[in-house]
């Protein structure tokens, strides 16, 4: 078992990671975690990545712009159960510089190094005054595009 988040078994170098310990309320009736605390998950993950290069939803607002999901793909490898903590990991695989961007996900459970989820998603930059497609900010494109992987295996 490896001895830190950084040496799991990640799909693509140099990830960003958060840590989900699972609790109570995110069980279901099949006594494991529910599909909508994964989307959930998936959201925080994007949005910690997103402060941790800089960007804040302060920035989002001051700026009438948003990086709104126009798609979900995800794949539930195996059910986490309460108790576990998972490994959150993200990467920003494209950026256009204009209206789109896409990340890749993978949540490991630490405790046997196991691969529990692989997701997509895929955003588009709109005007949160209209909800309507409008161009990346400066800001956010060059923050977003910097932090890309480069050539990741799609």
């Amino acid at each position: 078992m490896p001895t830190s988040v950084e040496q799991l078994p990640w799909q693509y170098p140099s990830p960003f990671i958060c840590q989900w310990h699972i609790s109570p309320e995110q069980i279901d009736h099949y006594n494991h975690v529910n599909n909508v605390a994964y989307v959930s998950q998936l959201e925080r993950t994007a949005w910690a990545h997103s402060n941790a290069l800089g960007l804040s939803i302060e920035q989002y607002q001051e700026l009438d712009r948003g990086m709104a999901i126009s798609r979900h793909e995800i794949d539930y490898l195996a059910a986490a159960v309460l108790g576990d903590t998972l490994a959150c990991a993200t990467w920003i695989v494209a950026c256009d510089n204009k209206l789109k961007l896409a990340r890749h996900f993978q949540f490991i459970r630490l405790s046997d190094g196991l691969s529990m989820l692989k997701a997509r998603t895929e955003f588009v930059c709109i005007a949160l005054s209209s909800g309507k497609p409008k161009r990346m900010p400066k800001i956010f494109s060059e923050t977003y595009f910097n932090a890309m992987l480069i050539n990741p295996a799609e």
